[in-house]
């Protein structure tokens, strides 16, 4: 069988497509090919154009009409089950629709890319070429590192603005939107936001941040930002609401981890009247304030979720609101309602208790060693008496009520909130926050991102914009998966392996065939709610 494999002509950047037919040399006991030039490839419409061979278009004159046998069609032959997935995905909730209306002339390609990240996993940018000729793909045509880096660098901050603000509007409103950080190593040292910062990941590399937020109902993320790797999670609140007010969202719902939490980000999020779930320290005064009006009859039976395993109350208390006024030399001061959710887990506290009573132990052995550590004297001042006589040496005695301090509150956390939920509810929105930490997994392992070789801004930016669409779509399947329970069949992986391998053909002057579908791979698209492909 033929088939139609692609050149390019690296001096004349021509694609040119060839005519393949593959045949067994029996001398040299070895499968070979014979091509036969066919045309070009128009890149604006992917058409091969006859060419004779020194690419001039054929002459109507030039083409000799042979009586005898039609000769035989040129089929192409393609992997088409898994790309066929992303793109009912893509219509399905609209990636497609928003990403030609951002970028007429680029989003084939973009989608190309991002089929690739994913169905390759780990694998660089430039092995697409392979993986092009063997499955279709919106683009059909192969991307060279020319080419990508030109599609990266057509990927401009409006255009990605507009494509958040099309996104967006696809989310619900009323639902909560999970906001979190993570850090990216890199090798390079030309990258201006590349800065030494705290490394969540704990790698010594410089780093630049990247934020991003999900739709907490829908798991979908929609907005992302890069930012200086020296920068703590708690100054990104500002940029992250004048971003969302320049995308045109007043309505918003902002669900964070306790990184995020400080008076000036609880004070800006008042100001605008934005709703809030942000999980906070135990150790605050205003916390533990509440908590201890409530403590002694905390672990009631009445407070006991069976589903959590945990004790739970909501207390309603007051915000010390404060807005400093720079224009008129003033700062208005007002209370603001305000909602903790506190919850005690036995578990947690027990843990909580050896890991505490461990520590002890070490401390007194630094201590009585005489080899204390500087890092730890205020440790030490604060739980032991320290006696030293030239006889017995240094003897250090456990302060008990320091130590029964610290433990009282053992096994509790909390959450803030300035809208009226009970705490069961809170809990449960917050740990939908863990959407976007296993998002960051999957940018960084199956997308390659964990450190990045750009060496330049504009690759990096348009870059991470096209990691971002392979995520939207891998969000998609994960929740998918989990939801009709195939993790337990299945790796992610190894579903799109499963439907990858469904072929297509196609004819000139013919519809597009599919191959044979088997009835567990018609079950994974409708697990997906994506139709099974069928012939046109």
């Amino acid at each position: 069988m033929a088939t139609i494999v692609y050149q390019k002509d690296k001096r004349s950047n021509i694609t040119y497509a060839y005519e393949s037919i593959s045949y067994w040399d029996k001398e040299k006991q070895q499968s070979r090919a014979k091509r036969k030039l066919v045309g070009r490839v128009d890149q604006q419409t992917g058409e091969i154009v006859p060419t004779d061979g020194r690419g001039r278009k054929k002459k109507e004159s030039d083409v000799v009409i042979k009586c005898g046998p039609i000769p035989a069609k040129i089929v192409t032959r393609s992997f088409y089950g898994a790309t066929y997935l992303f793109d009912a995905i893509g219509e399905k909730i609209g990636i497609i629709a928003d990403l030609k209306h951002c970028f007429p002339a680029q989003y084939k390609q973009i989608l190309s890319i991002a089929y690739y990240l994913i169905l390759e996993e780990n694998n660089p940018l430039f092995r697409f070429e392979k993986w092009s000729i063997l499955h279709k793909h919106p683009y059909g045509q192969t991307i060279t590192s020319q080419r990508s880096s030109e599609l990266f660098a057509a990927i401009t901050e409006d255009k990605k603005n507009e494509f958040f603000r099309l996104q967006g509007k696809r989310r619900n409103e009323k639902e909560f939107w999970a906001y979190d950080t993570t850090s990216i190593s890199s090798f390079s040292e030309h990258l201006r936001q590349v800065q030494f910062g705290n490394n969540k990941e704990n790698d010594r590399l410089p780093q630049f941040n990247l934020a991003m937020v999900f739709g907490e109902t829908s798991n979908l993320p929609f907005y992302y930002r890069k930012s200086a790797g020296n920068i703590p999670d708690s100054k990104t609140i500002r940029n992250l609401l004048a971003d969302l007010d320049v995308l045109g969202f007043s309505k918003v719902k902002l669900v964070m981890d306790r990184g995020f939490y400080s008076e000036a980000n609880i004070n800006s999020l008042y100001k605008d009247h934005l709703k809030f779930l942000i999980a906070v320290k135990t150790s605050l005064t205003f916390v533990r304030n509440e908590l201890d009006k409530i403590y002694d009859g905390f672990r009631s039976f009445d407070c006991y979720s069976e589903k959590y395993e945990l004790y739970a109350k909501t207390v309603t208390t007051e915000w010390n609101y404060q807005l400093e006024r720079p224009y008129k030399g003033d700062t208005i001061k007002d209370k603001r309602r305000l909602y903790i959710h506190y919850y005690y887990n036995i578990d947690k506290a027990a843990d909580d208790e050896k890991s505490f009573d461990r520590n002890l132990i070490e401390l007194r052995r630094e201590l009585e060693s005489g080899k204390p550590l500087a890092e730890h004297e205020k440790a030490y001042k604060k739980y032991f008496t320290i006696k030293t006589t030239p006889v017995r040496g240094t003897k250090a005695t456990i302060n008990e009520q320091a130590v029964a301090k610290a433990k009282r509150y053992f096994g509790f956390f909390s959450l803030i909130s300035n809208e009226t939920m009970d705490a069961i509810t809170a809990l449960e929105i917050y740990r939908n926050k863990d959407v976007v930490e296993k998002a960051f997994g999957n940018l960084k392992e199956r997308l390659n991102m964990r450190r990045t070789l750009v060496s330049s801004e504009q690759s990096l930016d348009g870059k991470l914009f096209v990691e971002f669409i392979a995520l939207i779509y891998l969000s998609y399947i994960k929740k998918k998966m989990q939801g009709g329970g195939l993790f337990g069949k299945y790796t992610m992986q190894g579903l799109l392996d499963k439907l990858d391998v469904i072929e297509c053909f196609e004819e000139p002057g013919h519809a597009l065939r599919v191959g044979e579908i088997m009835e567990k791979q018609k079950e994974l698209f409708v697990a997906m709610d994506i139709r099974p492909p069928v012939s046109l």
